[in-house]
């Protein structure tokens, strides 16, 4: 061991493992306090998304919406995020995280305040407003998680990929257990517009969080030389905003597209992720309703009730990214250790279509914990995304995952709406979600293949 390079805090040269290990637990976390910053903005991001689920009830019921108007607000959203992802990934790798993420915050914040002046509406011209409203929420947040990705993939060796991702991730569930039960509060307190003045509030608040923090890992202020050496030597895109050339960023390039989708591995992870998202968006959107129609609590009662499998998601969610990390650290290859955990989550997942069978709510909530708690376990889109993104377009790629998995943002409330309008039941709609679970965890076994960075082809030697 080279003691003499242990003890310089800025050199890169001379330290064994052990002295990296040393310096990182007295120096270099750095990492890590970005991920958690990515986790407390990743929650505020979903905690803007539900807002609507926690008011929909007292909107429908003040503005005279049907359960079908009340999905097609519900998937106005996911229109926008789905159409922007491209654009989106292709902004974020040609003016890079910090700049873009940033603008996406500050409007996504705006576009949730604004929300609560549709109280002011009626009829038609309401409705209309709230969807534009929304369409225009999913269009500023399109970037943020390419962006999550991508900054994991810049900040973290392939071996702590899949922690870092399972924390940003787990925010989603964070978000249910902290900001909806508050939500549920005002909506119950204060009425159903003040819940988007302040979950607005906050998200302002925090641009000026993000653009103080965050820089690119080799111009980061705070980074020391072995934290930068240990995540370089483990497949950190460390210098992923730094040094482009302009040509290779002059716009997007529709060529790298098509070899995504011609890529098995890429599209057996596409069509999981839009399964994996449908479980996602049953929670986000129909399961407080769900609460409420089919199980007759209180709007106040659901806030809190909802929160309960959110704290499984989100225990869930963090030993997932662990629990595969830990596989890596045990020898097992990429693909066994991102596979396990997401097929044995989608299994758990599943557990929700028992609720059809039980008129216990306990067992409900019970039931419902427990599929949360597997759909989070088994959430490792986006550490898969970092292990396998081409480096040259990580933003790209990820808005690609994110483009196909966001799909289902929009056809879920949508079917859950008319499901629930014609049969006047939350048993149908259960079933076609945990039908997603099955199909996600028959992607990863038979489409996806071995797990690996996929190279891109340059685009002149496509052409030949």
């Amino acid at each position: 061991m080279d003691t003499q390079g242990q003890n310089k805090g800025n050199t890169t040269q001379g330290c064994g493992f052990m002295d990296v290990a040393c310096n990182v637990k007295r120096k270099t976390w750095v990492r890590w306090a970005i991920v958690w910053l990515l986790f407390i903005i990743t929650a505020i991001n979903y905690a803007d998304r539900a807002t609507i689920s926690i008011a929909g009830t007292a909107i429908a019921a003040e503005l005279g919406f049907s359960n079908v108007d009340l999905g097609y607000v519900f998937s106005a959203w996911g229109w926008a995020y789905v159409i922007c992802q491209l654009p989106g990934g292709w902004l974020l790798d040609r003016y890079g995280t910090k700049r873009v993420y940033a603008y996406s915050l500050f409007f996504w914040s705006l576009f949730t305040m604004l929300q609560g002046a549709v109280v002011f509406l009626h009829g038609f011209v309401a409705m209309a407003t709230l969807f534009a409203m929304r369409f225009l929420l999913g269009v500023a947040e399109a970037p943020s998680f390419p962006g999550n990705s991508r900054i994991v993939a810049a900040w973290f060796p392939s071996q702590e990929r899949g922690t870092a991702s399972a924390i940003f991730n787990a925010a989603q569930y964070f978000a249910s257990v902290i900001f909806v039960p508050m939500m549920g509060w005002i909506v119950h307190t204060f009425g159903w517009h003040h819940v988007f003045t302040v979950m607005g509030a906050i998200g302002l608040l925090f641009v000026v969080v993000w653009r103080h923090y965050i820089h690119d890992p080799a111009e980061h202020p705070h980074v020391n030389a072995e934290e930068l050496e240990y995540i370089k030597a483990g497949g950190g895109l460390v210098s992923i905003d730094s040094g482009k050339k302009k040509e290779e960023n002059s716009g997007p390039k529709l060529g790298y597209i098509k070899q995504l989708f011609s890529n098995r591995m890429c599209v057996g992870v596409y069509v999981a992720q839009y399964c994996i998202n449908a479980l996602t968006f049953f929670f986000i959107t129909w399961f407080p309703v769900y609460l409420v129609q089919a199980r007759g609590m209180t709007i106040l009662k659901a806030g809190f009730v909802a929160s309960l499998p959110a704290i499984c998601g989100f225990l869930g969610g963090i030993l997932g990214g662990l629990f595969s990390d830990f596989l890596l650290h045990r020898g097992y290859s990429l693909s066994v250790a991102r596979k396990v955990p997401i097929v044995v989550g989608m299994l758990l997942a599943m557990s929700m279509i028992i609720c059809n069978y039980t008129d216990n709510d306990m067992v409900v909530v019970a039931l419902m914990a427990l599929a949360f708690f597997g759909k989070a376990f088994g959430a490792l889109g986006w550490a898969v995304n970092s292990d396998i993104a081409p480096k040259q377009i990580v933003g790209l790629s990820g808005g690609v995952m994110n483009m196909c998995g966001n799909l289902s943002s929009i056809v879920t409330p949508i079917v859950i709406g008319y499901i629930v309008n014609t049969t006047g039941s939350f048993d149908m709609a259960l079933l076609f979600v945990g039908i997603h679970a099955f199909v996600a965890l028959a992607s990863y076994l038979v489409v996806v293949g071995d797990i690996h960075r996929f190279e891109i082809k340059p685009l002149e030697a496509e052409a030949k």
